[in-house]
Parts: C-alpha cells; structure tokens; sequence
C-alpha cells in the first residue's frame, strides 16, 4: 500500500510539520529523478536527430534533406504531445495525478529503449523510419502526459507558500535531462569510433531509458495522490469543487482565453530552448564546421549553470508574484534574439556559451514559475486538463518546428537573421500574454498565511 509523502494541511497554508516536510522532500527528489529521465529520453531524440539519424535512417538522401527528414520525425513527439496532454489531463482530474505519472513513465521508457533497439535503413528499408515515428509518437503522448501530472503532483503536495519553488523540481529537470543525454552521448560518441558509432553506439544512450521503470515502482508504491485531488474526491456538497465527468470540456468551455495566453507565455522558452540544445548543434557542425563534441559540452555547461537560475527563480515568484518574472523574461529573449546569433556566427565556443547561458538565464525567468503559474490559473477539478492543454498546444505550434524551421530558414537564406527575428516575436508573444493574465499570488495573498495562491481566481 503505498505511504503518504507530502500532506500538507489541504485548506490553508499553515506550516508543515516536520515529517511532512521530510515527506515532502522525498516527493521533490523522487518528482526531480522521474521527470529527469523522461525529459531525457525525449531529448535524447533531438540530440540523435540532429547528428546522428539523418545518417542511419534516411542514408539516400543528402545531408540537408536527411537532416530536414530527421527533424520531421522529432516534430511528430511535438504533434503527439497535446494529445497526450488531453488524454491524460481527463484521467488525471478524474481518477488522480498518480496512476497517470505512472502510466506515462512506463510508456515513455518502453518507447526509448525500443528506439535503441531499431533496426537501420540499411537493413529493412522504409519500414525503419516508419517504426522511428511510431516510437516517437508514443514518447511523444508520454511527454504531453507526464508534465502535468509531476507539476501536480510537486504543486498540490506543497505547503501554498512555495508552490513556485516546489514547481521548479520539475521544471529543472529539463536542464538535467539536457545534461545527462550530452554526457552519455559525448562519451559514447568519445569511445568509439565513428563507424562503430554510427552502426550501434548511437544505441547505449537510448538503451539506459531502461533505469526508467525503477522509478515507476517507486512512484507506484511510496507516493500517494495529492491531498487536493483527494479532497475533491470527498467533495459533494460543492459541485464545482468536485470532480467533473468531463474535465476537458468544462475547462474549454470556462477558460479558452486563459488556455490560449498559458499557451502563449511558453513561447519564448520553447522557441530558445530548442534552438539551443538541437538547432544549434545541427548549424554548428554543418554550417560553422564545428566539432559535435565540443559543441555538445557547450551545452552541456550552459545547463550547468541553470540548475541554480530555475530554482531561484520559482522561489523568488513566492516571494513577488509569478507574473514579474516572466514579463521579464519574455523580453530579455526578445531583446537578446540578435546577439545571441551574432555570437553564434562568430563560430567561438567561448561566446557561443555566452550566448547560450544568457538566453538560458532569460529563458528560466519564465519557464521557472510556469509550473505554479500554470496550475493555478485552473481550479483543482479541471487544472490538469487546462494546465497540461495549455502547456502541450506550445509544444505542437512553437517546440516540435523549432530546429525545423531554423534549418529551412537558413538553408533558405543563407542568414541566421530570419531565426533571430522569429525568437525575437517568440519572446514579445511572451511578455503580451503574461501582460493579460492575471497575477495568481497577489501582494494580498502572500501577506495571508492562510491563503492558497491562484484560488481567489475561480471560487
């Protein structure tokens, strides 16, 4: 039977005690591992798209339509993901945040390790990259599941006062995930030679997903649901306090506007962040001549840097609102749109991770609230369907085309400029739908000890 981690007190934001604190810390680096390992098989693709996969799955093609191909297939995870969202957004508000965690865990491991197992182009033809895009249709439905549910979890299991720096653990986990598959993929690339590389050392990184479903049995026994969830479930004197027979529904018909600007707001963050960790890779080696792995560490350190920004920045969203950080965000990415490509042109790696790290910084004002941001725009009977709707739409219109896009427009081109300026409006987009949402940790809010963040916005 599993174990409660985390019950704060479910109505007021009165101090846990100290074994729920130390529950809630189990919570928090059981939410950091988990999500980190999801969030590492999904970039794990775009790493191995952009180096790797045009070579083994798409052979007879030249190097930019391989590439192009490649990351059409890393688009299909992005197409999958609202429909996972939406899926799991209804059994989650319905039956609980847990069993749906584990259930996208389970299938985003499977999916990966499968990956690894594929057979080449060399060897079967089509029917190799028909299976690469099934399997990335199926990580991708795991993705779109997962984060609302770990936000969730982390969010509704934390005392109200530091909902934000709760949410973090999940949202840093992105930065992990970037780090653990650069490493892996740095040293199997590092190894080995290239021959043996590409003939079945692209494979290892993909075949450790499977230290995935240790985590599941964790999850599966030793967390229980959120204490909001379950209070729900007990509610029955309050309809629009319970839970609903079609959450997705009731969310769409009551809060379209609000899912539109919660998908607006990730548009800086997205656009950047996927530039960075798959566009960048595939322009650097082919356009710039750089070699993968140092550009990879380029990376790599960069993520270093921001496993300390994002937890600062959900804290300090505790402290003076959720909204101010990401307005701020929103336009250092706008504003830093054209440098950060004029030292990517430059071909230096020393100002291609300032690049790097400063559009990161600017990335993590916004992304690091989004979590506690995010869920509190929805009440607690339809905010995993909202939250995660929200939050996948993103990833269809803004994350999957990324490296898409950057690599058409500059082969197109032959100028970094038409990306920069297509950040540069991601980030403006940003700051214009934070600008006309609603705070959800007012000053008044934060000045009661009892008061829940976001709740004043649909009682």
């Amino acid at each position: 039977m599993a174990t409660p981690l985390a019950q704060p007190d479910e109505q007021s934001g009165a101090a846990l005690s100290p074994a729920r604190r130390r529950g809630l810390r189990k919570l928090l680096t059981v939410g950091l591992i988990g999500s980190s390992i999801e969030w590492y098989d999904f970039f794990l693709y775009g790493t191995a798209a952009a180096l790797v996969f045009p070579r083994v799955f798409f052979p007879q093609s030249s190097a930019l339509t391989g590439t192009l191909l490649a990351f059409s297939t890393f688009w299909a995870g992005f197409v999958a993901r609202p429909i996972g969202g939406v899926l799991a957004g209804h059994f989650g508000d319905k039956y609980g945040r847990k069993p749906v965690v584990v259930t996208c865990l389970a299938l985003m491991g499977a999916a990966t390790f499968l990956i690894g197992c594929l057979p080449s182009a060399s060897a079967v033809g089509a029917l190799a990259p028909i299976l690469l895009v099934t399997l990335r249709f199926l990580q991708g439905l795991a993705a779109g599941g997962q984060w609302g549910g770990i936000m969730l979890l982390l969010t509704e299991s934390a005392s109200p006062k530091r909902r934000g720096f709760a949410g973090t653990f999940g949202q840093t986990s992105v930065f992990v995930a970037v780090i653990i598959s650069n490493l892996i993929f740095v040293a199997a690339s590092g190894l080995l030679p290239d021959e043996a590389f590409l003939s079945w050392g692209w494979r290892i990184p993909f075949l450790v997903s499977i230290v995935m479903f240790l985590v599941v049995l964790y999850i599966q026994s030793k967390v229980e649901d959120t204490p909001e969830f379950r209070e729900l479930q007990r509610e029955v004197s309050r309809p629009e306090r319970a839970v609903v027979r079609a959450p997705l529904v009731t969310v769409i018909r009551s809060k379209w506007g609000t899912i539109l600007l919660g998908c607006g707001i990730l548009s800086a963050t997205n656009s950047l962040f996927y530039v960075s960790i798959s566009g960048l890779l595939n322009y650097g080696t082919t356009s710039l001549g750089l070699d993968r792995d140092p550009l990879l560490a380029v990376v790599l350190l960069s993520s270093v840097a921001m496993l300390v920004v994002l937890p600062w920045a959900g804290h300090m969203s505790d402290k003076v609102g959720r909204r101010p950080l990401i307005l701020i965000g929103g336009l250092g990415v706008a504003a830093w749109a054209f440098p950060y490509f004029q030292f990517v042109d430059s071909a230096s790696l020393p100002l291609i991770f300032v690049a790097v790290v400063v559009g990161f910084t600017f990335q993590c004002l916004t992304y690091g609230p989004i979590a506690s941001f995010l869920g509190e725009l929805f009440a607690p009977n339809v905010r995993y369907s909202g939250a995660s709707l929200s939050y996948q739409l993103s990833a269809i219109i803004i994350s999957g085309g990324t490296p898409f896009l950057m690599t058409a427009l500059i082969a197109q081109t032959g100028s970094t400029i038409p990306v920069a300026i297509y950040i540069a409006a991601m980030g403006l987009i940003t700051f214009a739908s934070a600008w006309f949402l609603p705070e959800t940790n007012t000053p008044e809010i934060r000045r009661d000890p009892d008061a829940i963040p976001g709740t004043h916005l649909y009682r």
